[in-house]
């Protein structure tokens, strides 16, 4: 029997991606998240960049709005494996005080299955981790908060 929509409940995501199609979905959940630049970690033994995220709830965005519930963030762990290099742009690793948006994960092949996976942030910032392949993780780590904005994410429109 197929999954019906009355079966779902709400569970901390945990999710993967291993190609672009799974990577354009965790993309969209993370867009909008917010991270300390002290909440990045490099592990280059490991070959493991992680990254503590305060990410915006998009999957529940509309079932709050339908029953007047603020907003919600939650704590997530973005894992990215099998990391060559890491480097950035736009940004002061060494500022531990700065706050970095990010806007999308995106996943450049530079070969069969190597490639840079780059997450753009805002104000023209990017992190780029260059991979031997694509396996990216986002886990929830933490129960749901009220958003501190008490507001839904917005970008500016091209006019």
């Amino acid at each position: 029997m197929d999954a019906r929509f009355e079966d779902g409940v709400e569970k901390p995501l945990n999710l993967g991606a291993l190609d672009a199609e799974d990577l354009k979905i965790l993309s969209a959940l993370a867009q909008d998240a917010v991270f300390p630049i002290a909440e990045m970690t490099w592990r280059p033994k490991d070959r493991r960049l992680a990254i503590l995220l305060n990410r915006f709830r998009w999957e529940d965005s509309d079932a709050a709005a339908r029953q007047n519930r603020k907003p919600e963030r939650v704590q997530s762990v973005l894992v990215i494996d099998h990391v060559q290099t890491v480097s950035s742009f736009g940004i002061d690793r060494k500022d531990h005080n700065t706050v970095l948006s990010v806007l999308e994960i995106a996943f450049e092949t530079t070969d069969d299955v190597s490639g840079h996976v780059t997450l753009v942030l805002a104000g023209d910032g990017a992190i780029r981790a260059t991979v031997e392949t694509l396996e990216l993780s986002l886990k929830d780590v933490t129960k749901p908060y009220v958003a501190p904005s008490k507001h839904v994410p917005t970008h500016p429109t091209d006019t």
